[in-house]
């Protein structure tokens, strides 16, 4: 998925996707409500590993990140755990 991390193109390759849809009566908080887990590398354009690059995201970049990789998921019809 290509994007911007602080105004610079960049991309990301999604490593995992996981989601945790609330159960009821779980004995768990984080079961009961649900969650999602997502793993992702920030690349240069060139596709290599860019720690610094991810180092410069912002919370909000990084709320931004993983509800496109959700999006494109869900429209892709990757596999994720539900």
């Amino acid at each position: 998925m290509k994007t911007r991390i602080s105004g610079i193109p960049c991309e990301i390759e999604v490593v995992s996707i996981y989601v945790q849809k609330p159960i009821p009566n779980a004995d768990s908080d984080w079961d009961y409500n649900g969650y999602t887990d997502i793993e992702f590398i920030v690349c240069d354009r060139n596709g290599r590993p860019a720690p610094w690059l991810e180092r410069k995201m912002t919370n909000n970049e990084r709320e931004q990140i993983e509800l496109e990789i959700l999006k494109e998921a869900e429209r892709d019809h990757y596999d994720c755990a539900v």
